[in-house]
């Protein structure tokens, strides 16, 4: 249990220790700054301890967003202060700093102090909340009415839905699913369970898509429904009741990858009762909505802490903002996953699989084209000066095997003498000639395996130097559509029927892989071990095995090399990412929540 030191005798008729307990909170009441300095010293150091005034007045859910959020080490509010196990060293120098001036208000003292010395302090955006410290009885009463004048349930309620979302999710989920959030809340359910729930339901739904008939597609598409009201709901109810977690973080990330991409694969094994096969378009729908979300992770991971970082078309977006009308189109026409998966459900109810992956293939890539031209445009006019963070992060989202690796260290002095556009020119032209020979020659012709060495040398003499150029961050989007590509094609020429789903499973083992790097980076922990990337091949080693097996075996024996492959592949990545998050929520990493783009 936390523990709440108050900072002198409490006020008569106050609620405070009773709200402070309701919280989850051990109440202490110290007779003075020294006793208060002391107690925070004596609580278990594994313990969250926070400080709060006795003349605090406000709402609850004000000492809630101050006291309770796992994300910050240390937060505060007018006569309340927190501190997370992390930030205790630097809560005791604050306390014995406080003394030494004379600051008798400890909390706000003590916050800023431990500013002072270098500490973040977060200090939440209340809004209509109260929270102060009166210090006298008209001040107190003028306190206490302008808490009864705010409904903070309805404030918390609001804040519990994601700030900036899509059209379908805010005007057709959110109105309700807040409401689903506050019920499990009260019911001691866990966003992760939430997300569990999610997942299950998801399942449920591609399997009844799977059926290839009329009653399990109607099945499908309301299941999906519910399955991304529970998505949403998991959300809501960490922001709701403050449980953000790093394990939630990532099961929250992943399992929405993995509901969207089993579905395709409910879909395709749906149609193939029916004599229709489009394992293809399942896998092309696959590919195209990973590369979109790489091409959204690297633009924001090389721009995240660039400095002077605007441009003619970033003000021109803003201004655009400013007309509401256009803000709600821009968001839809992107394809976000509320709209992506209401058109999915729809169309799944009604129509056949082959009319559902060529429209989410047409609307995913107008999307890629808009998203990609705005952010190209934006690259090529701003002045923007990137950090070594941000070229660490597009390398390792890069993702790249043993092999370009040597080309790339091999080619560092001739890359430095090279153009600012070389390295995406590079990959663009490495991977054009790599997925134009598999798509162009017969199955098992040696030219494609020509063209993946090539590639191997192409794609690390883009990375031989740090990726700090306008459009450096189109190289690991370019390398996820040639790796994923050239395994579609080479699948697809075989001919057999196991070779297309053998693909399937193998590129999204290798998709899961990219995404586990990508919420590494932002989660803080960095991309994943470097055995593990060279265990993995990297994506030109992986691109120059399956060119040989294509080469090497016959239809049949690429279905089951691919197979196998995947399954190894899936084993690998499984085991160390679980093993990682899992451990990172035991260690008690800082939580992390995405409040970003929708997915």
């Amino acid at each position: 249990m936390s523990t709440a030191i108050l900072t002198g005798p409490p006020v008569p008729g106050s609620s405070l220790e009773g709200d402070l307990r309701s919280l989850g909170f051990d109440v202490r009441v110290a007779a003075g700054p020294d006793e208060a300095a002391a107690l925070v010293a004596a609580a278990p150091a594994r313990e969250r301890v926070a400080l709060v005034d006795p003349r605090f007045v406000g709402h609850v859910h004000s000492l809630r967003l101050a006291l309770t959020d796992p994300r910050f080490p240390a937060a505060a509010v007018a006569g309340a202060l927190t501190a997370q196990p992390e930030a205790r060293p630097a809560l005791a120098g604050a306390l014995r700093t406080a003394a030494a001036e004379g600051r008798a208000a400890l909390p706000d003292g003590a916050a800023t102090a431990l500013e002072a010395e270098g500490t973040a302090v977060h200090r939440p955006d209340l809004g209509p909340l109260v929270a102060e410290t009166p210090d006298d009885a008209e001040q107190r009463h003028r306190a206490r009415a302008s808490v009864e004048a705010v409904d903070d349930e309805a404030v918390r309620l609001r804040s519990a839905v994601k700030a900036r979302d899509g059209f379908f999710t805010t005007f057709c989920i959110s109105p309700y699913s807040r409401y689903l959030a506050r019920w499990c809340a009260r019911r001691g359910l866990t966003p992760n369970q939430v997300t569990t729930a999610s997942l299950l339901t998801a399942l449920v739904a591609a399997a009844c898509a799977a059926t290839g008939t009329r009653p399990g597609y109607v099945a499908a598409g309301l299941l999906l429904i519910v399955s991304f009201v529970l998505d949403c709901t998991d959300g809501q109810l960490a922001r709701y009741s403050l449980r953000y977690s790093t394990l939630g973080a990532w099961l929250d990330a992943t399992f929405d990858r993995a509901k969207e991409y089993a579905f395709y694969a409910g879909l395709a094994l749906g149609a193939a009762r029916n004599g229709d096969d489009v394992w293809a378009l399942a896998l092309g729908a696959m590919v195209l909505q990973t590369c979109r979300h790489v091409v959204d992770f690297s633009f924001n991971e090389a721009n995240h802490d660039a400095t002077g970082n605007t441009s003619p078309t970033a003000a021109l977006s803003d201004r655009l903002d400013g007309l509401g009308w256009t803000v709600w189109v821009r968001r839809m026409i992107v394809l976000p996953i509320g709209e992506r998966w209401a058109m999915i459900a729809v169309l799944t109810a009604v129509t056949t699989p082959r009319v559902v992956f060529w429209a989410l293939i047409a609307g995913c890539a107008f999307a890629a084209c808009y998203t990609t031209a705005g952010r190209v445009l934006r690259s090529l006019t701003r002045r923007a000066t990137r950090t070594d963070r941000a070229a660490r992060a597009l390398a390792d989202l890069a993702d790249s095997g043993p092999l370009a690796s040597a080309v790339a260290r091999a080619a560092r002095g001739p890359a430095r003498r090279l153009p600012g556009m070389a390295p995406p020119v590079l990959a663009a032209a490495g991977a054009a000639a790599l997925v134009a020979t598999a798509g162009l020659t017969a199955y098992g012709s040696p030219w494609t395996v020509l063209a993946a060495l090539l590639y191997c040398a192409s794609s690390g003499a883009a990375v031989a130097r740090p990726l700090t150029g306008a459009l450096d961050w189109l190289v690991p989007p370019v390398f996820r559509a040639a790796e994923y590509l050239t395994v579609l094609l080479l699948a697809a020429h075989a001919g057999v029927n196991g070779a297309l789903p053998a693909a399937y499973g193998l590129v999204a083992a290798v998709a899961y892989h990219h995404y586990d790097t990508v919420y590494r980076i932002r989660g803080g922990a960095g991309a994943p071990p470097g055995w593990l990337v060279r265990a993995l091949g990297g994506h030109e080693g992986r691109v120059l095995a399956v060119a040989l097996l294509a080469f090497l075996l016959d239809g049949d024996g690429l279905a089951v090399a691919l197979t196998a492959l995947a399954c190894a592949l899936a084993l690998v990545v499984l085991a160390e990412s679980i093993r990682f998050w899992v451990s990172a929520h035991r260690r008690g990493a800082p939580a992390v929540h995405d409040e970003g783009e929708p997915a």
